[in-house]
């Protein structure tokens, strides 16, 4: 426990507080709408702490809750048939990415990450919906695989351009929800091999990331309550909003 908890002595109170807050509302906000979780951590922690940080904080919550949402729907089998070339580029692109770039602390990667974040809520708010033909699939994904990955590695976001691509797939809810918990799995994985590859994901890091499991699952069972009482659209252009405004600081601010 004393391994676990030195992180966040060396962090300090504050710090802390702001680690707690951030996964309580990130797990908030994939309880309400399926995801959320890494890219709300990776922009709030980036405000106070270096990404490289930040992201391994994420692992342990960003893994578990989506292997959670991996598990149900029935549909796995048919996901990984489908997407297999994405989710192979993504693992691929994650570790050119790594030796490539990598979060090596500098000014470019925080505004980086504000670039990622902007694209991100801007994608959401103001894209209209799309379709992926099938014979436009068999390249488009295994492109938006190899991206995701380079903008993982050196982000520690991983929905762009993953995100908009499944959403024009034409799948139905349920395998929506399944195929995204089945990207971010990857792209945690990829990025913890990453992160632990560069000497950033030690076992002290490994400890206090398990320790934000708690306010992330906590977070996630009141967003599971507010989506019964809340417009779920309505939450998501809130969202999208606030993702915006984040991003655009950390790409001015750097």
């Amino acid at each position: 426990m004393n391994t676990f908890l030195a992180f966040y002595q060396n962090l300090g109170p504050a710090l802390t507080l702001l680690v707690i807050g951030t996964f309580l509302l990130a797990g908030t906000v994939k309880g309400v709408i399926g995801l959320g979780l890494p890219t709300v951590a990776m922009g709030l922690l980036g405000l106070a702490m270096l990404p490289a940080q930040a992201a391994a904080l994420l692992i342990i919550p960003s893994t578990v809750t989506n292997l959670w949402q991996l598990a149900f729907g029935g549909h796995l089998r048919a996901l990984l048939k489908r997407l297999w070339p994405m989710l192979l580029l993504i693992a691929l692109g994650t570790g050119v990415g790594t030796f490539w770039l990598g979060m090596d602390g500098g000014r470019w990667v925080v505004r980086a990450l504000g670039a990622a974040l902007l694209v991100y809520a801007l994608s959401g708010l103001c894209l209209p919906t799309f379709h992926v033909k099938s014979t436009t699939e068999r390249w488009l994904g295994p492109l938006c695989g190899v991206i995701t990955g380079v903008i993982t590695s050196a982000t520690g976001v991983f929905v762009i351009p993953a995100v908009p691509y499944l959403q024009a797939l034409g799948l139905s809810r349920d395998q929506l929800v399944q195929a995204l918990g089945l990207s971010f799995s990857l792209s945690t994985l990829a990025l913890a091999a990453g992160l632990a590859w560069r000497g950033a994901l030690g076992g002290g890091e490994v400890g206090a990331s398990l320790l934000a499991l708690v306010p992330a699952l906590l977070g996630m069972w009141l967003g599971q309550v507010v989506r019964t009482r809340i417009s779920a659209v309505l939450f998501k252009r809130v969202f999208f909003v606030g993702m915006a405004l984040l991003g655009g600081h950390l790409l001015i601010g750097g």
